[in-house]
């Protein structure tokens, strides 16, 4: 079911002031910046082995980020992993009794379809489905 850990996605407020910590101390490779309107996140990918991580700037005040930065500060926002057959696997889930906030795919950042888990169960963790086309 689970093909690894396919990134962490982490809320920063710009990733102007993030980007050094990752790319010039840890010398992490930066793999592109791209914007996701409809999410409202301009989101970085970086490589870290095997694993990538996801910085996300939200590009509007209304944006999940910017709300979970305002309550919660910058930091780890959610664990996504990698998957084949998201329609299915959202499935499994629900008939596992856990509770989707998206009951279908949508397209995320690289063009994924993505799923996320509602953290109440998940443990608290904002867990993501995430399947790669192609």
């Amino acid at each position: 079911m689970i093909n690894k850990v396919d990134h962490i996605g982490i809320a920063v407020r710009t990733l102007d002031d993030s980007l050094p910590f990752y790319t010039e101390v840890l010398n992490l490779p930066l793999l592109g910046i791209e914007v996701v309107e409809s999410q409202k996140v301009r989101v970085a990918f970086l490589k870290a082995g095997e694993t990538k991580l996801e910085l996300l700037e939200p590009t509007s005040e209304e944006s999940t980020i910017a709300k979970f930065i305002e309550k919660r500060g910058e930091g780890i926002h959610h664990v996504a992993l990698g998957v084949h057959s998201i329609e299915e696997r959202i499935k499994e889930m629900h008939e596992k009794g856990i509770v989707m906030i998206d009951k279908e795919p949508r397209i995320g950042a690289g063009g994924a379809h993505i799923a996320f888990m509602h953290p109440k169960s998940t443990s608290g963790v904002l867990v993501e489905l995430c399947e790669k086309k192609g």
